[in-house]
């Protein structure tokens, strides 16, 4: 777990961002809400299960495909948990792949990417 001394990432100017990105290109707002809400999770994991104070966030949209990637410090994969119905957390990746149409994580020679996709004709 990340410090709880730190301080944590700015979650408002990543969203900003992307939506930015994601209007001049044509989505709906459903689906921006959608990318906003699986970057959020992605930068929470970041910097909670990451060991990152400040994770790299990418936005690349490429023929209608809009692919957002949040990089940490961590080499460890993530993995979808399966806590019981009373457990506070742990749902994060189930509400990503719900939210997206495809995510996954890639090691790098320093920790890691986990990235999601969103296609601009569909929804997920």
């Amino acid at each position: 777990m990340c410090d709880p001394n730190l301080n944590s990432p700015s979650l408002t100017v990543s969203r900003e961002a992307l939506r930015d990105a994601m209007e001049r290109a044509g989505y709906r707002d459903p689906v921006i809400a959608d990318a906003e809400l699986a970057l959020v999770e992605l930068i929470v994991n970041a910097w909670r299960h990451g060991l990152t104070a400040s994770p790299v966030v990418v936005v690349e949209i490429v023929a209608g495909t809009t692919r957002v990637t949040v990089a940490d410090r961590s080499s460890t994969l993530p993995q979808q948990q399966k806590p019981d119905s009373l457990a506070e957390s742990g749902r994060g990746l189930q509400l990503v792949e719900g939210l997206t149409h495809r995510w996954g994580a890639e090691p790098q020679k320093l920790g890691k990417r986990v990235w999601f996709e969103l296609e601009l004709g569909g929804a997920a």
